[in-house]
């Protein structure tokens, strides 16, 4: 599929590209062989694969939803530059 000199220059105004003319003709020919190989595609005896969305199987792998342990509150607040109330203090960031 040979593109012209028309659709390049709609391509590329629809990528907001301001092109010269030797762009133009470069890129012609570069998005032509794009879709001419793209074109190859379309020889490929495809009848017996069924239509998928990803090459490979996907499922969602689930695990049970266990209760564990979480740290110990002294552990966290350890480091913290400032608590009060088992919580973090932080410096306001707006404006009253």
């Amino acid at each position: 599929m040979s593109l012209t000199k028309q659709e390049v220059e709609k391509i590329a105004h629809l990528a907001r590209l301001a092109l010269t003319e030797q762009q133009k003709a470069e890129y012609q020919r570069q998005l032509s062989a794009v879709l001419d190989y793209a074109d190859m595609l379309d020889e490929l005896d495809l009848s017996d694969i069924k239509p998928t969305a990803h090459a490979v199987a996907r499922e969602n792998v689930m695990r049970d939803d266990v209760i564990v342990p979480g740290l110990v509150l002294e552990d966290v607040l350890f480091n913290s530059a400032r608590h009060a109330q088992d919580q973090f203090q932080i410096q306001s960031v707006l404006e009253d």
